[in-house]
């Protein structure tokens, strides 16, 4: 289904030659058809952003997008001004087919770093795009393959509201860490939503769904997520069940990107309970999320209870403050680690299924948080150690 979902939005996916991988399709045109363009956007914290976040950003601040070009191949980052004239000149040409103004025109690049991309190939690709337009299922499924990289398969999500439709699609798969991940992000719904409440719904939905998730610890220069609304249903919804939908939306792509995380043989759900604040849970959540030593224990099947505690224990007491003899672990439901000392033997716990489950409970308080990680697996290295867009 895709971006495809929603009424009022066509999409293509198209070959362009950007990507050094012969033949993969590698851009992919999404168009608001409207009646309205409302548009919302959260970006990369990366002090390196792309020459696309940076024209984005600029024109996503008014609250209005007509359409969004993503190429995966290049990531377009770290290319001075040239780079950015080169977004510049990419949304130009969208917007005189589109028939807009370059300033409605959100650009979306992924891959490698520090070169410029291939920009003749981006603009005769951007008419084949164009040319291809469809609001079908396979449109949107086209455009979900284009923004792809190392990942192993599309991500995408549709959901239905009371009268109007969310639909979306993701590329993640390495590079990921709060803030969001290494991602291209495009949502879209047919609700009369207004920018106002599209910000407001998205940021709530990605700080945490995206927000809280980590593969390999590295946060990327690209990361865009952008929600857009048409109108085209004409249903003004309630703002409880929209921002709830959004929020299903960012949490179903976002665990899609674990599920598809690099050579990953093993998805970890991390939740600290028990914490004084969230915020605390979260800052418990992310230390743990974020050992090697433990992803790699993890990947041979390993529930090593030792280097869960000792990545918790480097959380500043003045962040989370607990008492470390009354903390307790739980792997895959059995305690392993009780009152911050051995519990049952570690031999019990089935490390076999694909989702490994870690309940750590400070018992300092009321509050909680939940963080996704993946195994570190020798796939990864390799995947890594060859990469190429």
């Amino acid at each position: 289904m895709s971006v495809t979902f929603a009424k009022g939005f066509s999409a293509a996916g198209v070959a362009a030659g950007i990507s050094s991988v012969e033949g993969k399709k590698d851009l992919a045109l999404v168009v608001n058809q409207g009646p309205l363009d409302s548009a919302a956007g959260v970006f990369t914290f990366n002090r390196f952003c792309a020459a696309p976040v940076q024209w984005s950003r600029k024109t996503v601040a008014d609250g209005h997008i007509k359409a969004v070009i993503l190429n995966s191949g290049g990531a377009n980052a770290c290319t001075g001004q040239a780079g950015y004239e080169q977004s510049a000149a990419t949304a130009k040409k969208v917007a005189d087919l589109v028939g807009t103004q370059p300033d409605e025109i959100a650009v979306c690049s992924t891959g490698l770093i520090g070169e410029l991309l291939p920009l003749d190939h981006v603009l005769s690709g951007v008419e084949s795009a164009y040319a291809a337009l469809s609001d079908d299922d396979q449109a949107g499924s086209d455009a979900s393959h284009a923004i792809m990289t190392t990942d192993t398969k599309p991500k995408t999500v549709s959901l239905e509201g009371d009268g109007y439709r969310i639909g979306g699609m993701v590329k993640g798969s390495g590079m990921i860490a709060p803030q969001l991940a290494t991602m291209l992000c495009v949502i879209t719904t047919d609700a009369a939503v207004g920018a106002g409440q599209l910000q407001a719904a998205l940021n709530a939905a990605v700080d945490h769904s995206f927000n809280r998730i980590d593969v390999d610890g590295c946060m990327s220069t690209n990361d865009t997520v952008l929600l857009l609304a048409s109108g085209a249903s004409g249903v003004e919804p309630d703002p409880d069940e929209f921002n709830a939908l959004v929020a299903k939306a960012c949490a179903s792509l976002a665990r899609q990107i674990i599920g598809d995380g690099e050579g990953a043989s093993h998805d970890v759900r991390i939740t600290v309970t028990g914490a004084t604040t969230e915020s605390a849970a979260l800052a418990c959540a992310r230390a743990v999320a974020a050992s090697n030593l433990l992803k790699c224990a993890i990947a041979g099947n390993d529930p090593n209870w030792g280097r869960i505690v000792s990545s918790l224990g480097t959380v500043p007491v003045e962040e989370a403050p607990y008492d470390s003899q009354k903390v307790t672990v739980d792997v895959n439901g059995v305690r392993i680690c009780e009152n911050g000392g051995a519990g049952r033997d570690r031999s019990e716990v089935d490390m076999t299924p694909r989702e490994v489950h870690i309940d750590i409970d400070l018992n300092a308080g009321d509050e909680q948080a939940t963080v996704w990680t993946d195994d570190l697996t020798h796939e990864y290295v390799h995947i890594n150690a060859d990469y190429e867009s």
